[in-house]
């Protein structure tokens, strides 16, 4: 539809440029936009392929509106990617619950040392080598348990922390200034109306 002010020769000119200008300064925008990082968080190609019963390290990441390959560690729970998922609830939630496996997964790495550690110093404890009395038999059962438990806790525990930056991703605020495109005519002219001259401006729905 068209939306028709009358006007002087001057106004029009005014009216002209500063259309003209606003185009430019909008294209200059488009444009920085493009080279701007993006606002998500994106992981190691190497951690964003880790899938179930994958390794237990740290995993890398750069936070939003980094770019190059800087990538900084998460740290042993998580903690160092917190502060960027401030004010949304669900990535919180899973990186939650990928420090919960964490911190089961370093109660059974305990275990297992520890078990393994008892059996040993059963061995030699009496002089001749002993290997399966009964404070051996308990720490051979703990050990044994402890690496099943691994199986299970390592299942998941990556997963929970890719899906907190899939949240983060999905949620990631958009790119300012997208109300512009909508705003800005998409044709202009200028004409004449009862032989004095307008500026004609066109808005495509």
């Amino acid at each position: 539809m068209s939306f028709l002010s009358s006007s002087s020769g001057k106004s029009i000119h005014w009216l002209t440029t500063a259309f003209v200008a606003t185009n430019l300064s909008l294209a200059s925008h488009a444009g920085l936009a493009q080279q701007v990082a993006p606002a998500t968080i994106r992981l190691l190609p190497e951690d964003e392929g880790r899938g179930q019963y994958g390794h237990q390290h740290n995993f890398y990441f750069l936070p939003p509106g980094k770019m190059g390959e800087e990538y900084q560690s998460a740290g042993f729970f998580g903690g160092k990617l917190r502060p960027y998922l401030a004010g949304h609830p669900q990535a919180l939630k899973e990186l939650d619950n990928y420090k919960r496996q964490k911190t089961t997964y370093l109660a059974d790495r305990v275990l297992l040392v520890g078990s393994l550690g008892l059996y040993a110093s059963q061995v030699f404890s009496n002089g001749d080598p002993v290997y399966f009395n009964g404070t051996q038999q308990v720490a051979a059962g703990a050990a044994v348990v402890s690496l099943l438990a691994t199986i299970f806790i390592n299942r998941h525990t990556n997963e929970y922390f890719k899906q907190a930056v899939d949240s983060y991703n999905t949620d990631a605020p958009r790119t300012h200034g997208t109300l512009w495109p909508r705003l800005r005519p998409t044709g202009v002219g200028v004409a004449a109306a009862s032989g004095r001259p307008v500026l004609a401006l066109r808005w495509q729905f």
